[in-house]
């Protein structure tokens, strides 16, 4: 019996293209303006001396945001870009810049899976306030409220089964008590490695070319929401 649901954003609850054609540019854009205006606040020092550490000690912040955009040009997954692009994109979400497409089927099945009482997590390789701000400013509304918790890289990489374990761990239930959702095989081979249940999320919007037989990974395969069956 399922007794949560685990979920991806990108390419899973959302389309690809919005993070990819909308948030990154937007935060390459903002990066230098928000590092001039904010770079002694605490919260974002400890970020861009993360980067400065890491390239080589200590350095001027036009390097560190030049480096930043450099990782935001190679899609890098890093605690610090994705906590300082959080805090850029933040801003954009507040002015109203933007809002977070949610697709229709995956915004009517977490309503219903959360009226069923059925606890709702994400887990997604974007900062926990990011993904906050994402269903805070939807263009469904305001669905933080659907979710009993939330997960990015800091539990662990998303492709690592110790992750998965570490996440029923802290949601206190047993693995094969939870469905994971979403677009990418190599997740979900991690998820079930961990004992977890998987759904393909393998949505034509987002893949043109389905994902069939071997390349579904012998993952249940779906192009919606609308199609998924909770396990039993």
């Amino acid at each position: 019996m399922t007794s949560a649901i685990l979920t991806d954003i990108e390419g899973t609850t959302s389309s690809i293209s919005f993070v990819r054609d909308v948030l990154f540019p937007y935060a390459r854009r903002a990066l230098p303006g928000f590092v001039a205006g904010h770079g002694q606040d605490p919260e974002v020092r400890r970020w861009l001396d993360a980067v400065a550490v890491e390239i080589g000690g200590a350095c001027q912040d036009q390097l560190i945001v030049e480096t930043l955009q450099g990782w935001i040009d190679q899609d890098r997954k890093h605690s610090a870009l994705k906590a300082l692009q959080g805090m850029v994109w933040e801003a954009g979400y507040r002015n109203a810049d933007f809002t977070a497409p949610i697709y229709r089927d995956a915004a009517e099945a977490l309503q219903r899976w959360h009226d069923l009482e059925l606890p709702l997590y994400v887990y997604s390789s974007g900062s926990v306030p990011a993904q906050k701000l994402f269903f805070g400013h939807s263009d469904a509304g305001d669905l933080t409220g659907l979710f009993s918790g939330w997960y990015d890289t800091e539990v662990g990489g998303k492709r690592d089964p110790a992750s998965y374990t570490r996440i029923a761990g802290s949601i206190g239930v047993a693995p094969h008590s939870i469905l994971f959702l979403s677009d990418v095989v190599e997740e979900l081979d991690a998820a079930r490695a961990a004992g977890l249940h998987t759904v393909l999320v393998d949505r034509p919007e987002d893949y043109p070319h389905p994902r069939l037989e071997d390349a579904a990974h012998g993952h249940t395969r779906v192009t919606g929401f609308q199609e998924i069956a909770l396990p039993r």
